[in-house]
Formats: structure tokens, C-alpha cells, sequence
């Protein structure tokens, strides 16, 4: 090899972008006066689209390859530039990498409370966070809707903008569950399919993705947990044994008054006079309980009506709603109601009934 060879080949001019960070999204290839050699070197590496602009205007795209920049792999930047038998060396472009790898971990969170209307406790504050993943998969879309005329562009640079479409969808979406305020942790990925879905079209606008998204945790106030814990507890315990109890108790600490004998006797005809009440009080209140006319639903168990050609049926557990749905009687826009519903809604916007539409088998492909 001669020498003016060498030289020629150290002077071929090479256009590439090795990212040694995790957050870069867009990197701007610089050069002075942003100019490239005719027959330059292009390396787009896999996870990576090169984007082309001329003058502001996007022009060429190049997936993952090795490239020589000529006439013939630059057709619309040819074209703009009007040269219809080549071009002299060197010529003017600017060249963004867009890296289109999924960018994972990334944290979002309510600033503020959200307000919501429960049946029970009327209106509740709640707070929700968790992390998503996404990625670019429109390179010009990104960089004309978001990156304009920044050299670098990172996940900090957007990730703010992201954060208020993803609370924005949490909001509606838990809005429109009718899930009662203590059913939320339990029904956390029911949530985040919901949202989810809700919000890929949002991503889509600006030439991305949204691979994953993951509710970690809805908190509420303090004594809204109280709250619930407390009622929770009155379902379980056996009011009938929880009084006798504290009847003894009662009894007990009555028996141990210093006062002597005569005080063990007061305490004793006050514990059992205190003892009687109450235990009469829950008498009467589990008699008032077991004449409910028909028994509360199984716990966790779904009973829904639903509305048939103007009749109310029902109620059905998954597996009625199963067949209805097989069957088409039951649709996604099909009006539903079970306890806990202000008013009748329509059976897709209910987050525990999702699973019947994908139960559901598509219809038979369609016979030549």
C-alpha cells in the first residue's frame, strides 16, 4: 500500500455515535459547518436509527448498517438539494441518532393527592406511584413533536411530560373503575392494563412507545385505613363472643376493687348488670341481622344484574357472566349493576369484568 493510499483511507470520513450513557435518547452528530464528506462512512448500530435533516427539513433515515453516503443511499436528500448527477464533496447535513432500545425503570408519581367519591367514605385522597419502560419508534416523528433543535436529548429532559399523561390516565381510569377505595391494592394489575392501554395512543403521538407500565403502591390517609380496618374486622369477629368477653373483663376488674368483700360484690352486680346489656344489646342486633331477608353476597364472589332487553336478570356469578358473554348476550356495552354501583354502567368499564372479553373466542376466519 502506497502512501497516498493510507492517507486517503485515514481521511475517509467516518459518521458514528457510541453511547456509553443509559439515558440518551437523541445525540446530534457534530461537525464544522455540519460538513460530510461525499463517500463518508455512516454506522448505525443495532437499537439505533440515523435521521438525516437538511435545512430544518427531515430527509433520509437509516436503520442499523454500514453505509457510504452517495447519490444513490441519499435519494431525498438529493432531491432537496436538487443534484441530479451527484454531488461535490463535502456537503452540508445535519445527522441526529436516535437510540430505540427500551429505556427501563423509569419512575412516575402523583405530585398531589387525587381526589376521589367512594360510596362509604365519600370523598378520599389517594396517592399512587410505580415505574413503566418505552422506547422511540418513530425516529422523525420524536425528533420533529419533541427534540426540535437540541444537540442532546435525554429521558430528563421528557420525563415530566410523560408523568402528566400517565397521572392523567390513573385519574380517569380509577375514576371510572367504581372499585371501592379498599379493593384498589388488591386489583393493582387489573389498574395497570387498564391505564395501560389508555395511554398508548398518547405515547404514539410523539413517535413512542409505552412497553410497560406497573402500579406499585395506592396509599390513602391514615385514618381512612383506620377506617377500613375497622370495618374489616367487625365482618370477621363473632360480636357474640367479642361481648362476652369484654362482659368478663368487666367482671374481673370489678372483683379486684380493693375495697374488700363488699366492693368484690358491687363490682360483681355491676359486672354482670353491665355484662347483661350488653349482651342484650348484641342480641338484639345479630336477631336484626339474621332477619335480613336474603343473605349478603359470598365474599370476593362477583354478583352481578344484568339489563336484557329492557329487563333487569340476575344476579349472576363469573361463571353466568361467562356464557352470557359467550353467547353475545353480554357485551362491553351492556348496562350492569352490582352492590356498590350509584347507578347502572356499562359492563366494559368495569375493571373485575375484562377478563370476559378475552375468555371470549374470535370469530372463524371467513371461508373461501
Amino acid at each position: 500500500m502506497g502512501i497516498f493510499d493510507k492517507l486517503r483511507n485515514e481521511l475517509i470520513d467516518i459518521i458514528e455515535f457510541l453511547d456509553n450513557t443509559q439515558d440518551t435518547i437523541v445525540h446530534r452528530f457534530e461537525r464544522y459547518n455540519n460538513e460530510i464528506k461525499n463517500n463518508a462512512k455512516l454506522i448505525v448500530r443495532e437499537g439505533q436509527t440515523a435521521v438525516f435533516v437538511n435545512e430544518g427539513q427531515i430527509a433520509d433515515t437509516f436503520s442499523p448498517g454500514t453505509y457510504t453516503l452517495n447519490t444513490q443511499n441519499l435519494p431525498i436528500l438529493t432531491t432537496l438539494k436538487g443534484w441530479k448527477y451527484g454531488f461535490n464533496s463535502p456537503f452540508k447535513a445535519e445527522v441526529y441518532f436516535v437510540n430505540t432500545k427500551n429505556f427501563i425503570d423509569q419512575k412516575w408519581g402523583t405530585k398531589n393527592a387525587i381526589i376521589l367519591n367512594d360510596n362509604r367514605f365519600g370523598m378520599v385522597e389517594i396517592r399512587a406511584f410505580g415505574t413503566y419502560a418505552f422506547k422511540v419508534t418513530n425516529a422523525p416523528v420524536f425528533i420533529r413533536e419533541i427534540v426540535g433543535t437540541n444537540q442532546t436529548f435525554t429521558t430528563e429532559n421528557i420525563k415530566e411530560q410523560l408523568k402528566s399523561i400517565i397521572v392523567t390516565r390513573f385519574s380517569d381510569a380509577t375514576a371510572e373503575s367504581n372499585l371501592p377505595v379498599e379493593l384498589y391494592a388488591a386489583n393493582l394489575n387489573e389498574l395497570s392494563e387498564a391505564i395501560f392501554g389508555f395511554m398508548r395512543n398518547d405515547f404514539i403521538a410523539y413517535g413512542m412507545d409505552v412497553t410497560k407500565f406497573l402500579i406499585e403502591n395506592i396509599s390513602m390517609p391514615d385514618e381512612v385505613k383506620k377506617e377500613i380496618f375497622e370495618l374489616s374486622r367487625l365482618d370477621k369477629i363473632d360480636l357474640d363472643k367479642l361481648m362476652k368477653m369484654k362482659a368478663a373483663k368487666s367482671m374481673e376488674a370489678a372483683a379486684e376493687n380493693p375495697s374488700g368483700t363488699a366492693g368484690m360484690g358491687i363490682g360483681l352486680g355491676a359486672g354482670m348488670a353491665m355484662a347483661n346489656q350488653m349482651t342484650q344489646a348484641m342480641g338484639n342486633q345479630v336477631q336484626n341481622q339474621n332477619t335480613q331477608a336474603t343473605p349478603p353476597p359470598i365474599p370476593g364472589a362477583v354478583a352481578y344484574y344484568v339489563a336484557i332487553n329492557g329487563q333487569q336478570l340476575g344476579p349472576f356469578d363469573k361463571v353466568g357472566l361467562a356464557k352470557l358473554a359467550q353467547d353475545k348476550t353480554l357485551t362491553k356495552e351492556s348496562l350492569v349493576w352490582k352492590n356498590g354501583l350509584a347507578d347502572w354502567a356499562s359492563a366494559g368499564n368495569q375493571i373485575d369484568l375484562q377478563d370476559l372479553w378475552a375468555m371470549t373466542p374470535p370469530p372463524l376466519p371467513k371461508q373461501d
